[in-house]
């Protein structure tokens, strides 16, 4: 076998193999050899065929995995033996081939540029932070005091309006017939809150204590009880009481319905969650100048067919209404049924999008070049970790969840890419010289292509902190909620 290279241009290789007619048949006749050791014919003991019957039947099959042996070497040979670190998958392509005669294929690959780490001690990173917001503070402070409003009796007798919380007991039926988990008595009921299926509670609106209401509903066609789905229902209903909201406010006694020990313990909670929200987004901020850093350094050839996917990638974002993207050999000419992801751009945003794709690429590579010469790396443990993180994220399907990576090895290697960004990313910030600088929300969310996925789930305060009890519990009603009412959501 000889193995030479025909180019070498930029990143861009290319070698001739050619192996000779003798070594392809002294492959076939060995893959022959150990087909005749294990096969079954009739008239033959196993393993006592003789050779020349096995070659009349097994002889193309034999040939042919004997060629991608020989190829399968000689493309070992040609990497392994120039010592050439790949950037894609090498292609592969017999050139020329008749039996009895030498054979030649072409490898054609990429090999990766070199890359000059910078001197990660020189960089200048700011850290953003934000300090607390009095103001959001006291936003989300009386968002939560207005959803918890306790309830008191009706200073006078009334018909039932949105806001209240009703008492009620309650019988469901389906053609008359009663269903199980239709019935509650002594149950509580905001109306308004969206709880019961969509026009219970727009049913109950102007009835008085002690009235009896027969309230006709339709199940949503994708009802988890499948037998009661898309079915009309007539629920009769008794109002055993009415309560209405009581003034919001804002003091300990507020707090301690809520699990704390008093106000200022609410707000320390409320500020935190709020922090907790932005972490997430100064997280993405800090990271994008730690990219930001790393761009300034060497510039390098990126490999072209990683370049082409990520340019594809970021056409395809800015182009939406192309069609998908088609890669294809110049000498196709059916370039009109596969239009490629920049269709219709215009130059200005071409050149965008290559230089964007440029940037990522180069990125990508000088990450992994950073954790490769300081040996970091995701463990197993670290995949675990997210993967169990992922899995909670879909509450009652987390065994589903945990059994899909599992079977996905593809899914694993997906996860485990953001897991190695971040080690990488933690790792220059502890050899960077590192500048905390405190900014605003409003400079935290500006338009940027980084940070803007993180804008919409920090815009506002959840409803509830970690510490002790959830702050946005509605406070208890008079008598508890009857279990498995069918007429909840």
């Amino acid at each position: 076998m000889n193995v030479s290279e025909t180019k070498s241009d930029g990143l861009l290789r290319e070698y001739k193999i050619v192996i000779t007619a003798d070594e392809i048949e002294g492959e076939v006749t060995k893959k022959l050899e150990e087909i005749a050791a294990t096969v079954k014919m009739p008239g033959f003991r196993p393993g006592k065929v003789p050779l020349s019957v096995v070659k009349t039947r097994f002889g193309d099959q034999a040939r042919g995995e004997a060629i991608k042996t020989a190829l399968d070497e000689g493309a070992r040979q040609a990497i392994e033996g120039n010592d050439l670190k790949l950037a894609s998958q090498p292609k592969v392509d017999i050139q020329s081939y008749e039996e009895n005669k030498d054979l030649e294929a072409s490898l054609a690959c990429e090999v990766m540029p070199a890359i000059t780490v910078p001197d990660l001690a020189k960089l200048s990173i700011e850290k953003p932070r934000m300090e607390s917001d009095s103001q959001e503070i006291a936003e989300a402070l009386s968002r939560i005091a207005d959803e918890n409003r306790p309830t008191v009796a009706l200073a006078k007798p009334r018909a039932a309006k949105l806001g209240d919380v009703v008492t009620i007991k309650f019988i469901g039926r389906i053609d008359g017939e009663a269903f199980e988990g239709g019935a509650a008595d002594g149950h509580t009921l905001e109306l308004g809150s969206n709880s019961f299926i969509p026009g219970f509670e727009d049913g109950l609106v102007g009835v008085k204590i002690d009235e009896k209401r027969d309230v006709p509903v339709t199940f949503p066609e994708d009802y988890q009880a499948e037998h009661l789905a898309g079915k009309l229902a007539v629920f009769e209903v008794t109002v055993e009481d009415i309560q209405e909201k009581a003034d919001a406010s804002i003091d300990d006694e507020l707090a301690k319905r809520l699990g704390f020990d008093d106000l200022d313990g609410l707000k320390d909670a409320i500020g935190q969650q709020i922090n907790g929200q932005h972490a997430t987004a100064l997280r993405q901020l800090v990271k994008k100048n730690v990219l930001d850093a790393l761009a300034d350094g060497d510039a390098f050839d990126v490999p072209p067919s990683l370049y082409q996917q990520e340019y594809d990638s970021v056409a395809r974002a800015m182009n939406p209404n192309a069609a998908e993207a088609h890669h294809h050999d110049h000498d196709h000419d059916d370039d009109q049924e596969h239009p490629a992801a920049d269709e219709g751009m215009s130059k200005a945003d071409k050149d965008e999008a290559q230089k964007i794709a440029t940037r990522r690429v180069r990125l990508g590579l000088l990450i992994t070049e950073i954790g490769r010469v300081n040996n970091i790396d995701v463990t197993e443990e670290d995949t675990r970790k997210a993967v169990f993180e992922e899995a909670r994220r879909y509450p009652g399907q987390e065994q589903m969840v945990l059994e899909y990576f599992q079977k996905n090895p593809q899914a694993m290697q997906q996860i485990a890419g953001p897991i190695f960004e971040d080690k990488v990313v933690d790792f220059i910030l502890e050899m960077a010289k590192v500048s905390d600088v405190v900014i605003d929300k409003d400079t935290l969310y500006q338009a940027d292509e980084t940070v803007a996925p993180a804008k919409k789930a920090a815009k506002k305060p959840a409803k509830k902190t970690a510490k002790k009890k959830p702050v946005a519990k509605k406070a208890a009603s008079k008598k508890p909620a009857a279990n498995k009412a069918a007429a909840k959501k």
